[in-house]
């Protein structure tokens, strides 16, 4: 099983959205190293940190699992889509989306500056300066001390 991390704007799709909805298509990922963790290493099972991006205080906040590997992201073709990409060739899939499932909602959003905080913490992606991915891996080791930050048994 591997750990993750995955932004999404509280006003465009939050945890509760998610948790309405139980599942959903993750769609839109038009950075290639986020694609290629979403191609080549996400498997069903694997568990997400549901993180709030742009949000008063950014954050993580829930928890998700991966319920369907990669498959075309077809929201490239479709010019009438917020994410139509006109450079990619119709048919030819460079763009990839998963589903993801509800598992958890946070008592509260574990906010960016704790994590930045937590000597425990050293390392994850989203605590550097500059990492704007919006799917990065996190080790199992910083994915338990998120939920032990936000009360949670790992």
């Amino acid at each position: 099983m591997r750990y993750w991390l995955m932004k999404s704007e509280p006003d465009v799709y939050s945890i509760d959205d998610l948790a309405r909805d139980g599942s959903t298509i993750w769609e839109g990922v038009r950075n290639y190293q986020a694609r290629n963790f979403m191609r080549d290493d996400m498997q069903v099972g694997d568990r997400v940190l549901f993180y709030h991006s742009n949000a008063a205080p950014p954050g993580v906040a829930g928890v998700a699992t991966i319920h369907r590997t990669a498959y075309p992201d077809d929201t490239a073709w479709d010019p009438k889509n917020h994410y139509f990409d006109e450079t990619c060739p119709p048919g030819e899939p460079r763009w990839l989306r998963v589903d993801v499932a509800f598992e958890a909602k946070l008592p509260a959003v574990v906010a960016l500056d704790a994590l930045k905080a937590n000597p425990a913490l050293d390392g994850m992606l989203v605590t550097k300066r500059g990492q704007r991915l919006s799917v990065q891996p996190v080790s199992e080791a910083h994915f338990a001390e998120v939920l032990r930050m936000a009360g949670l048994a790992g």
